[in-house]
């Protein structure tokens, strides 16, 4: 065999080898589900407060993966409020795909309007709709998670104290929430323990807590804790004694959503009842409504009639909507 072809062979071979440990190396410390998960915990602790020097840096990473976009989003005013949205709604994306996913909607149901000739007041309508509609989305999506770390949280001041009474610090009684609690409560104790472990104080990890999960359950937590840490007591009976008024208030929320419920089904079927009509009419008979978006007039009462509606679903909303 030639020993030229026989040496371009073995280099052939060892260039391989180095491109394929090369490309594993570089997904192993960038892709992998190891690194995204630290990512993930330290975007986080990045938008849950600003009282450390590493959360500071750590901002740098939230906004975008773009040095460009990323010097844009950190001069937007709304930007850090954005990305707390998203870390509240348990969504790992950043600012830059929610506005660039917002903005493709909106664009795509404009040229869409466009293109088959619909009258521009019902374009624009439709075009800031579907804009909102990934906002709109992260907000349904926080509200029920932060339902499941309410009801969650019960339970884990229970376990806090007993792990209090068992002799543990309260830093190590945190990190046990952090492991045994489910999810989502599970991981907020986790990035409170993680903070406290970077070298925030407590009464800052706690308060970063309370920014994140906005509930006033959890803020009557950190404010016990927080002022039991200042005057002293015993903290195990304080936490036994605030869970149980938790899960009174609990009891008491659901009598009331049964009470409420017969008025929230019907605020919702008035709500829908006008636009399914519209639709019913304009399928069955289609020059019926035509005149209301090719008359002058008929624009003025429609742009009326649904700042009308618009005002009477927010009484209904509040009508319905019960404090407890």
């Amino acid at each position: 065999m030639n020993p030229v072809f026989s040496l371009f062979v073995i280099l052939a071979f060892l260039a391989v080898v180095l491109l394929l440990e090369g490309s594993f190396v570089y997904w192993n410390d960038s892709k992998s589900p190891e690194v995204r998960r630290v990512e993930q915990r330290l975007r986080a602790i990045s938008a849950g407060g600003h009282e450390a020097g590493e959360s500071q840096l750590l901002k740098q990473r939230v906004m975008s993966h773009s040095p460009v976009l990323q010097k844009l989003l950190l001069k937007m005013p709304r930007a850090h409020q954005l990305d707390r949205l998203l870390e509240q709604s348990g969504t790992g994306s950043t600012v830059m795909h929610l506005i660039t996913v917002s903005l493709l909607c909106g664009l795509g149901v404009l040229m869409v309007g466009l293109l088959l000739r619909w009258p521009w007041p019902l374009t624009v309508l439709a075009a800031a709709a579907l804009t909102a509609a990934p906002g709109m989305r992260l907000l349904y999506k926080r509200e029920k998670r932060l339902q499941m770390i309410e009801a969650q949280l019960p339970d884990a001041m229970d376990l806090i104290s007993r792990a209090l009474r068992a002799g543990h610090a309260f830093p190590s009684a945190l990190a046990m929430v952090g492991n045994e609690a489910p999810e989502p409560i599970a991981g907020e104790f986790k990035i409170t323990s993680d903070e406290i472990g970077f070298g925030i104080s407590v009464d800052n990890a706690l308060n970063n807590l309370t920014a994140r999960v906005v509930s006033a359950d959890m803020r009557y937590f950190v404010m016990a804790v927080i002022i039991q840490r200042e005057t002293g007591g015993n903290l195990a009976e304080l936490l036994d004694k605030l869970a149980e008024l938790v899960r009174e208030r609990f009891k008491l929320f659901a009598k009331v959503r049964v009470l409420a419920a017969e008025g929230k089904l019907s605020a919702r079927i008035l709500t829908v009842l006008p636009f399914c009509l519209a639709a019913a009419i304009q399928f069955l008979n289609p020059k019926y409504l035509s005149v209301l978006f090719t008359d002058p007039m008929g624009i003025r009462l429609v742009i009326a009639v649904l700042t009308l509606m618009v005002i009477g679903i927010f009484a209904m909303w509040r009508i319905v909507k019960i404090r407890v």
